[in-house]
């Protein structure tokens, strides 16, 4: 019996975008809205702009970072703003604005989902 527990799809508190709480993949085949939320957010990260962005968001000390210290990935302020656009619509990071600036983090929830969907359990 396995001890994986599967997690219905959540909306995050902001409302951006779902959470992806799937099964391991190899615990059953994924429903169509499964899939389509997985997708989505391998897709977001599948570009290495936006990989290195959510892994400096993620990296950062006390789990959040703002836009200013995370800019340095070798692209425009316009594009930088643009990818972590495209990782907060895919549910990967939420935002908060204080005063000028914006800091992000990575959705903890999300990052553990995206976890689970790819470890594989052993059979028993």
């Amino acid at each position: 019996m396995s001890n994986v527990k599967v997690l219905p799809l959540l909306e995050p508190a902001d409302g951006q975008g779902a959470a992806p709480c799937c099964p391991p993949l190899t615990e059953r085949p994924m429903t169509a809205e499964e899939a389509e939320t997985a997708a989505r957010m391998f897709k977001a990260l599948g570009d290495p702009v936006r990989l290195r962005l959510f892994s400096a968001v993620a990296s950062h000390e006390g789990g959040e970072a703002c836009v200013c210290d995370i800019s340095d990935v070798g692209v425009s302020q316009p594009t930088v703003s643009h990818h972590l656009k495209k990782l907060k619509e895919a549910g990967l990071l939420s935002s908060e604005r204080r005063g000028t600036w914006v800091y992000y983090r990575v959705e903890p929830d999300v990052l553990a989902a995206m976890g689970r969907l790819l470890i594989s359990t052993p059979a028993a």
